[in-house]
């Protein structure tokens, strides 16, 4: 666990390769087979034409509200390809590469942001919990599934995500301090992407960086290129077993940044600069690996135009299956909430039923 011993106060990035898709050490090979690899880079752009078609549906009035994933594909794939079946995935709300990597499918995904919330259910995908809009609220949940899976001597790992924003909220405090207290083996992600909806990093803490958070906890801290998919890589694999051998939860602080809106429903050119997001579009997470590809004859314009073209198909079969999904019935509004229903609920299913009944005879 080497990778794991940086001086966060010296504010280490943790990078392989550069903007251009040089590895920063001569002696580095990558750890993916040349086929594997490949694959990987074409769920990177699966999921960013999911993601940009996701806006685009938005815009049409196809779908409510929706968080923008572009420029933070490394960081969810690569999460994606480090979790096991086994293992929980507590997410926030940008985190689309894992979210398919655990088996959720992106009908799935488009029937919640049309609004139908029985569709967080993942049939597919053992041990993930709902996306968490409040935010870090998510902190704890995933806490106590971490404690329950080291109580029962599960060989499993807790993954959380959570953005630069939510290190300033209590639930960010209180899940970390006491993850560490009891050891418990969970690995917390936190996504800097600059900013929380507007408000800058800088606004948000004094410290050095985000990773430095370990060490007040008395917990492994490092921070790593989020845009480089090859150190994303490394360090939730170092973060992972260290966590699955016993030895307490990992903060992983991934730099990277929100090339988008921070949701359909925001203007980010109202508090950041062309000249920052021009610096920011040259680390882009996808061109970088696709350098790294190119100076190995692994990729081809023609084959990515093919694969975008195929990817935009399946997208738009998905999403028409969830346009076309009936809607979830009153039932599922509120019985799934409690074994018994309350009393206030019941008042409320029976008013809403009146009303309803009070729309019919108005037509």
């Amino acid at each position: 666990m080497r990778l794991l011993e940086k001086e966060l106060l010296d504010d280490p990035l943790y990078r392989v390769i550069d903007d251009e898709g040089v590895p920063l050490r001569d002696d580095w090979k990558s750890p993916f087979p040349a086929e594997e690899l490949k694959e990987l880079y074409y769920t990177m752009l699966f999921v960013r034409e999911a993601d940009l078609a996701a806006v685009s549906f938005q815009r049409q009035g196809r779908m409510y509200t929706y968080p923008p994933n572009l420029g933070q594909e490394a960081v969810s794939v690569a999460l994606g390809h480090v979790v096991r079946k086994t293992d929980w995935l507590v997410p926030a709300f940008r985190e689309l590469g894992a979210w398919l990597a655990k088996g959720v499918s992106l009908k799935e995904i488009f029937l919640y942001f049309r609004g139908n919330e029985t569709a967080q259910r993942y049939v597919d995908a053992p041990n993930m919990l709902p996306i968490a809009v409040p935010i870090a609220s998510q902190l704890p949940h995933a806490l106590g599934i971490a404690k329950a899976v080291q109580l029962k001597k599960e060989n499993s790992v807790v993954f959380t995500v959570v953005g630069d924003g939510g290190t300033s909220q209590g639930d960010f405090h209180e899940a970390l301090n006491f993850a560490a207290v009891w050891k418990v083996p969970l690995v917390c992600i936190i996504q800097n992407n600059q900013f929380a909806i507007s408000v800058p990093v800088k606004e948000q803490t004094a410290s050095v960086n985000l990773a430095v958070k370990a060490l007040a906890y008395g917990i492994k801290g490092i921070k790593a290129d989020g845009n480089d998919f090859f150190a994303m890589h490394d360090v939730l694999v170092a973060a992972s077993e260290h966590a699955r051998s016993g030895d307490g939860p990992v903060l992983v602080e991934a730099l990277t940044y929100r090339k988008g809106a921070h949701t359909t429903s925001d203007d980010p050119t109202k508090y950041r600069s062309k000249e920052e997001e021009e610096t920011w579009e040259k680390k882009d997470p996808l061109k970088r690996l696709r350098s790294f590809l190119a100076k190995r004859n692994l990729w081809s314009e023609e084959e990515e135009q093919q694969r975008a073209q195929q990817y935009r198909i399946e997208i738009n079969r998905q999403f028409e299956e969830a346009e076309n999904h009936p809607d979830y019935t009153l039932d599922e509004v509120f019985d799934t909430m409690y074994a018994e229903l309350p009393d206030g609920l019941v008042q409320q299913k029976n008013r809403y039923r009146q009303y309803e009944s009070w729309k019919e005879r108005q037509t």
